[in-house]
């Protein structure tokens, strides 16, 4: 018996290393790229570890569910952390973290999530950069859900350790993800008596094993069909363009919050469209309803739209469209639509559906 994903020849030092190159020309950086074999949670945990300490003031800037993780992972490591929370329904600007550098001038490392797929918001990374860059302080950054849906800079931005995964808009696998990392990133790493090595986590164990070894010999067997799907999708985000995915996903965002305002009885749950995520646009279940029952309605002709109820205490008030990689469409939008206009109608709501499909039909234009 045979199957196409069984019995692939081994994947080479070289090939890695060609993918590692694409990646890095994705993000437009000459920092040095690694890719890791596993979800983003390996770099994003990896790279708290490997540059936090005991010694480490850390800015944690909380506008999500994997901002308050980001703490968490932070005070393990035994660092002072400053937590800047921010109502989930906007986002975070830079005159906050000025702020907060101006309170705690010991701030020494900033964390923070680019785009926050599960709340539907997106930070001004660009306009933050600036001001970590004038305090000196290393910049952290999740960029798992904005690469492909928004511009992602690592270089422009001042961003020392930059997480991407190619499972959200880039329309890729889940099982690998990559970190770029500055130089003094990779100093501070060195210097830090506490991060790992030898093991999973270690970003320090690729650095002198892979980087300087000339990326010759790779560290273990690498996820051969992982590799190859990240390869493809990246062929994939090039034959397009990059500028014309990041233009689908905005166009299917503004579509999404266009028809739900049209539609009658949901809202945006991010106030103002500037602080909207282009990769998943949240609603605001009506008064009187439960946001996962509504979605369990919207789902039940047809299961495979890209809707979810929001986390935890979100998942009451809380609807979240996923309009990334392949479903950043007109068609998409249109279908999901339609979808919470059953669930809203058997819910006992007055909605406008030909309204709302008009109304997503702009964006596109």
């Amino acid at each position: 018996m045979t199957n196409l994903l069984l019995d692939l020849p081994p994947l080479s030092a070289a090939r890695f290393a060609s993918i590692e190159d694409r990646v890095a020309r994705l993000l437009g950086t000459g920092q040095d790229v690694v890719i890791t074999q596993g979800e983003a949670l390996l770099p994003l945990e990896g790279a708290i570890r490997a540059t936090a300490g005991p010694g480490t003031t850390a800015l944690n800037v909380i506008t999500g569910p994997y901002g308050q993780t980001f703490g968490d992972w932070l005070r393990d490591c035994g660092a002072t952390v400053i937590d800047l929370t921010v109502p989930f329904h906007t986002a975070v600007t830079a005159e906050q973290v000025r702020d907060a550098f101006a309170e705690h001038p010991e701030i020494d490392f900033v964390s923070l999530v680019h785009a926050e797929a599960a709340t539907g918001n997106t930070n001004p990374v660009a306009a933050i950069g600036e001001v970590v860059r004038e305090h000196g302080a290393l910049f952290y950054l999740d960029a798992v859900a904005s690469v492909g849906a928004e511009p992602v800079l690592p270089d422009a931005w001042g961003v020392d350790l930059c997480v991407i995964g190619a499972q959200k808009a880039m329309g890729g696998p889940a099982g690998v993800s990559a970190v770029s990392v500055s130089e003094r990133a990779w100093a501070r790493m060195a210097a830090n008596p506490n991060a790992p090595r030898r093991s999973y986590l270690s970003l320090l164990d690729w650095k002198e094993r892979w980087i300087d070894g000339g990326r010759k010999t790779l560290l273990h067997a690498p996820a051969q069909l992982e590799m190859l799907a990240l390869e493809a999708c990246v062929e994939r985000i090039e034959a397009e363009g990059l500028e014309t995915v990041m233009a689908r996903h905005a166009s299917a965002a503004a579509a999404t919050r266009a028809g739900a305002l049209a539609l009658g009885g949901i809202a945006p749950y991010v106030h103002d469209a500037a602080d909207a995520a282009p990769v998943a646009t949240t609603l605001r279940a009506p008064s009187g309803t439960t946001a996962s029952e509504l979605v369990a309605r919207a789902l039940a002709a047809d299961p495979d739209l890209p809707l979810a109820a929001g986390g935890g205490a979100l998942a009451r008030e809380m609807i979240r469209v996923n309009h990334y990689g392949p479903d950043a469409t007109r068609g998409t939008v249109r279908a999901c639509l339609t979808a919470l206009a059953t669930a809203l109608t058997d819910a006992g709501l007055s909605v406008d559906l030909p309204a709302a499909l008009t109304a997503a039909e702009q964006p596109w234009r």
